[in-house]
C-alpha cells in the first residue's frame, strides 16, 4: 500500500474566497470560521472572501482565515486517508498537529491568532525577506554568511523550499549585501512583501512571548508522524513537541530536507490540504531525479475531494 503524506501549506498560499464552498455547506466550518473572528477580532470571511489582495496579505489576519481553511478542508476530507505522516509549512505546522491530534482544533487557532498577532508587530523597518531563485543550497549558505560578514548585520537562510528556491532573512544592509553576491552567480534575489525578519533570531522576542502561550496549552502524542520544519524529523512526545514549536517562529523551515526524509521512510503520495497548490508545484523540483516514481495532488475546496 502506498505511503500517503499529508501536507498543509503556510503564508503565500491565500487566494480569494478561499474556504467560502466548505464554510457553506458545512456548520461545523463556519463555526469555526466565527470562532477565528472572534479570537481575532477581524472580519475574517469578510476580508477573505470578499475583499482586496492587500488586506488578504495582512499577516494578523491571514494566520487564522488560513488555518481555518486548511483545517475545515482535512476535517471534510479525513476519512478518505490514513496519513503515514503530516508536516506543515510554516504557518501551516499548526494545522499538521490539529490534524495529528496534537492540539484540539480550537487550540490551534488559538495559537496562530496569537502568532499572526506577534509576527505582525514584530516588523520593523529595516528588517525583510527576500527570495533567492536559481542558486544551490551551498551557494545561497555562502552569500548568506558573505554579507553578513560584511556587513555586520543579521542575515539568515529562513526557508530551504526546493533546491532552487529559498527564502533568507534579516536586516536591509545585509540583504542588499547579498543581492549583488547572487547576482554574480547568475541567481535571483526577489524582495517579499512582508514588514519583519520571520525565521530568524531578529523576532526573538515576539517568539518568547508565543512559547509562554504554549505552555498553557494541552499537547498530546500525535496519531500519526508529524515532521517538524525546525528539524525535519518527526516527533512523538508531546513535551518535545512543544519545544520544538517554541522554536518554530525563529528556526529555519527546512522543507527540502523533510521532503527527502519522508521519501526515505518510504513515502510515494503527497497530498496538500488548502488553496492554491504551493506546496505541490514545489514537490517535482524537491524529487526531481528519483528514479521511483511519486504522485500528488492538492484539495482546495469541496469539488476536489
Amino acid at each position: 500500500m502506498t505511503k500517503t503524506a499529508i501536507l498543509f501549506p503556510g503564508q503565500g498560499s491565500q487566494e480569494k474566497g478561499m474556504g467560502r464552498d466548505v464554510a457553506e455547506q458545512n456548520a461545523d466550518a463556519l463555526e469555526l470560521w466565527k470562532f477565528a473572528e472572534a479570537e481575532s477580532g477581524l472580519p475574517l470571511r469578510e476580508i477573505y472572501w470578499d475583499g482586496e489582495e492587500a488586506d488578504m496579505a495582512n499577516t494578523r489576519a491571514l494566520q487564522p482565515a488560513l488555518t481555518v481553511v486548511n483545517l475545515t478542508l482535512w476535517q471534510a476530507c479525513a476519512s478518505k486517508f490514513s496519513p503515514a505522516a503530516t508536516a506543515g509549512h510554516s504557518l501551516g505546522e499548526f494545522a499538521s498537529l490539529a490534524a495529528s491530534g496534537v492540539l484540539s482544533v480550537k487550540d490551534a487557532v488559538k495559537a496562530v491568532t496569537l502568532r499572526g498577532r506577534l509576527m505582525s508587530e514584530a516588523g520593523r523597518e529595516g528588517h525583510g525577506m527576500a527570495a533567492v531563485l536559481k542558486m544551490k543550497q551551498d551557494a545561497v549558505v555562502e552569500i548568506v554568511d558573505k554579507a553578513a560578514r560584511e556587513s555586520g548585520k543579521e542575515l539568515r537562510v529562513a526557508n530551504y523550499n526546493t533546491p532552487a528556491q529559498f527564502v533568507i532573512s534579516g536586516e536591509k544592509e545585509a540583504l542588499e549585501a547579498a543581492a549583488p553576491l547572487a547576482k554574480e552567480l547568475k541567481g535571483r534575489l526577489i524582495p517579499l512583501a512582508v514588514s519583519g525578519a520571520f525565521h530568524s533570531p531578529l523576532i526573538q522576542e515576539a517568539a518568547d512571548e508565543f512559547a509562554a502561550f504554549l505552555e498553557t496549552l494541552d499537547w498530546n502524542a500525535p496519531a500519526f508522524p508529524v515532521y517538524f520544519n525546525a528539524t525535519a524529523q518527526p516527533e512523538h512526545d508531546p513535551s518535545a513537541i512543544r519545544e520544538l514549536m517554541k522554536r518554530q517562529m525563529t528556526s529555519s523551515v527546512l522543507w527540502i530536507q523533510t521532503m527527502a526524509n519522508m521519501w526515505d521512510e518510504g513515502v510515494r503520495s503527497f497530498t496538500e490540504v488548502g488553496p492554491k497548490g504551493v506546496l505541490f508545484k514545489m514537490l517535482g523540483p524537491n524529487f526531481k531525479g528519483r528514479d521511483e516514481a511519486w504522485e500528488g495532488n492538492n484539495i482546495a475546496n469541496l469539488e476536489a475531494l
